[in-house]
C-alpha cells in the first residue's frame, strides 16, 4: 500500500449544480454537485488507500474515531455495538463499556457531540487491524454485511457520510415562504475547516479513488436516500440521468474513468 498520498486535482475548478423541489415535500428542496454526484469516485479501503495519518495506511480514514452527530447516532451505534461477535471486532475491551471518550478540546460541544469512539494504538477501537482472523476494517461494517444489513444502520453518521457533504438551512425567499435547502455535494479538504489544507486528507481529490463504472449517485444511493428521502433521491437520479445523456459540461478533473448510469424500470 502506498505510504505517500496520491496527487490530488486544484479545489477550484467548474461544477455543475442542480436545484429542485423534494416531490414528497414542497417546503424541502435540493440542491446537489452533480459533478460530484456523476463522478467515479469509490472506496478504495485496503486497494490502494493511503490513509488519512501519513505513513499509517491500514487505517484508512479511521484514524482519529468519529464524533457523533447527535442522541439517535450515539444511540443507534450503541445498540449496534451490543450485537458484535468475537468474531467481528478485534480491540473489544472487557464488557464492551469504554468504546467512546470525551472531546478535550476547549470549545468541545455538550451532549453527545462531545464524544467519539475511542482510539487505541492511534485509531479507533472498531478498526480491526491487519491479520485479524475475522478480517481487517470496520467492527461494524462487518457485522451489518454478516447480517444483511447495510453498514449505514451501524456505523456513525459522519463513517458512512463521507465523503458525501450535506449542509442544511431554513432559506427565506423574497416573498416570505420558508423552505428548507439540503445542500449535497463534495467533502472535500475544505469540509474540515481550515485545517483541513493540513491533513492527509485526498481521496476525494486523487484519481486514485476515481474508478468506479458507476457514478457515485448509484454506488451511493442507499446513504443517498438516507439523507435526503427516497422521493428526493428517485428525481436527483433522474437528473444525473438526463445530465449524463446530454453531457456533463464540468465533469471532475479526477474522473478519467466514463460512467454509466444503468436505466431502471419502471415500476
Amino acid at each position: 500500500m502506498p505510504q505517500d498520498p496520491p496527487d490530488e486535482v486544484p479545489l477550484d475548478f467548474a461544477r455543475e449544480w442542480v436545484e429542485f423541489a423534494d416531490p414528497a415535500d414542497p417546503g424541502h428542496r435540493v440542491r446537489a454537485d452533480l459533478t460530484w454526484l456523476t463522478s467515479a469516485w469509490t472506496c478504495v479501503y485496503g486497494r490502494g488507500c493511503a490513509g488519512v495519518v501519513e505513513g499509517r495506511p491500514d487505517d484508512g480514514c479511521c484514524s482519529h474515531g468519529a464524533f457523533f452527530t447527535d442522541e439517535d447516532d450515539l444511540s443507534r451505534v450503541t445498540a449496534a455495538v451490543a450485537d458484535l461477535e468475537h468474531e467481528d471486532w478485534q480491540l473489544a475491551p472487557v464488557g464492551r463499556g469504554a468504546w467512546t471518550e470525551e472531546d478535550d478540546a476547549d470549545d468541545a460541544e455538550e451532549g453527545a457531540r462531545s464524544l467519539r469512539t475511542r482510539t487505541v494504538d492511534g485509531a479507533c477501537v472498531f478498526l480491526n487491524r491487519p491479520g485479524f482472523p475475522g478480517g481487517a476494517g470496520c467492527a461494524l461494517h462487518r457485522m451489518a454485511l454478516r447480517h444483511g444489513l447495510h453498514p449505514l444502520t451501524t456505523k456513525p453518521d459522519v463513517c458512512w457520510q463521507l465523503p458525501v457533504r450535506r449542509e442544511q438551512e431554513h432559506e427565506e425567499r423574497p416573498d416570505g415562504t420558508r423552505v428548507l435547502v439540503d445542500s449535497v455535494g463534495e467533502f472535500d479538504r475544505r469540509g474540515w475547516g481550515p485545517g483541513g489544507h493540513d491533513l492527509h486528507w485526498w481521496c476525494t481529490g486523487s484519481p486514485t479513488a476515481h474508478v468506479s463504472p458507476e457514478p457515485l449517485v448509484d454506488t451511493y444511493a442507499a446513504e443517498l436516500t438516507a439523507l435526503i428521502g427516497a422521493d428526493a433521491y428517485a428525481e436527483l437520479r433522474r437528473l444525473a440521468q438526463l445530465r449524463l445523456d446530454q453531457g456533463l459540461v464540468a465533469p471532475h478533473p479526477a474522473s478519467p474513468v466514463p460512467v454509466q448510469l444503468h436505466r431502471r424500470r419502471p415500476g
